[in-house]
């Protein structure tokens, strides 16, 4: 998997960003500890989380969203991959 540190953290954000999401840390009660606001790319995690928490959530994001890799960097492209490597299984089923 991935090791909990800022570094990683920094990487997963740029991730978002190249997708072109905007991430926010506020504070709230969500019960998951993100919502994506409708109909936009905006990603709100709660900001009282740890980075072990802001990390599992972005993570949590991205699995549950298809997301076009062609717009990702080539180092955030293999991160991308070690994380979701069944995505890209999918996506070579369907070509």
């Amino acid at each position: 998997m991935i090791n909990y540190t800022k570094h990683n953290l920094k990487k997963l954000e740029s991730i978002l960003e190249e997708l072109d999401f905007k991430i926010r840390y506020e504070k709230g009660n969500f019960n998951s500890g993100f919502c994506v606001v409708e109909n936009s790319k905006v990603i709100v995690i709660n900001k009282f989380y740890d980075t072990q928490g802001r990390i599992l959530t972005i993570i949590d994001i991205l699995s549950k969203r298809s997301n076009d890799t062609s717009k990702l960097s080539p180092a955030n492209l293999k991160l991308y991959q070690t994380l979701f490597p069944e995505n890209e299984q999918e996506k070579t089923a369907e070509s």
